[in-house]
């Protein structure tokens, strides 16, 4: 099939951007979401916002959930992230409104599934996980939330009251143009098998985990 030009035979220019696709009523255990689908024009990403009642512009209580499969789908203790994807969720309907913008192609900090199974390995062989990402010649945060600001500001959001204990999430959006008006924790009580985890995310990649210092216990 030949690729379709422009006049004087030139390639129309190549999109950019994030752009809203579609929007499906998705009934979930938690209660009855908007998904809103985008497409990332500079990442080739599809993207998916869960919105909840109606939005204002201004103090939207609000998640950024990055992807992990083995959290989110099959429930892993090595992270707490299907736990916060789950009360973010129950967080949003308590409200009455919301969204919680889950972002594809964030699979272990940004650097893949494959990627992040290997860290998780050399993990289980006694490195954390800043030194699993760079013991692989990765990076270890390869995140980027300009699609997740630009989704925001497509459903009119100006402000949030953002669910996270990570500081880079805020600073990434302020940066991308969506202010931060509270920055909300959303602690998940830790057990064995994540503990060390949690530990190395508040030592060496400042999140904020202030429950960790009731659970010395655990080893």
């Amino acid at each position: 099939m030949t690729e379709k030009v422009g006049v004087l035979g030139k390639k129309p220019p190549r999109r950019t951007g994030v752009e809203r696709v579609v929007n499906a009523p998705l009934p979930t255990v938690y209660g009855k979401f908007q998904a809103v689908g985008y497409l990332d024009h500079d990442r080739g990403d599809e993207q998916v916002a869960l919105v909840y009642g109606d939005l204002g512009p201004d103090r939207v209580l609000t998640r950024l959930h990055s992807e992990c499969l083995t959290g989110d789908a099959f429930g892993s203790q090595h992270c707490e992230c299907g736990d916060q994807l789950a009360a973010a969720l129950r967080a949003v309907v308590a409200e009455g409104a919301g969204v919680v913008v889950y972002l594809r192609g964030h699979e272990g900090r940004g650097i893949g599934l494959l990627a992040k199974l290997r860290a998780m390995a050399l993990q289980a062989e006694g490195l954390d996980t800043v030194e699993a990402n760079l013991a692989l010649g990765l990076p270890v945060d390869a995140r980027d939330y300009a699609v997740a600001a630009g989704m925001l500001q497509d459903l009119g959001v100006r402000s949030v009251r953002l669910m996270s204990n990570n500081p880079r999430k805020r600073e990434a959006l302020v940066r991308h143009g969506v202010q931060v008006a509270e920055q909300v924790p959303l602690l998940i009580p830790p057990c064995e098998s994540n503990i060390t985890y949690l530990r190395t995310k508040r030592e060496r990649l400042d999140h904020h985990l202030p429950h960790l210092d009731a659970v010395a216990h655990l080893s």
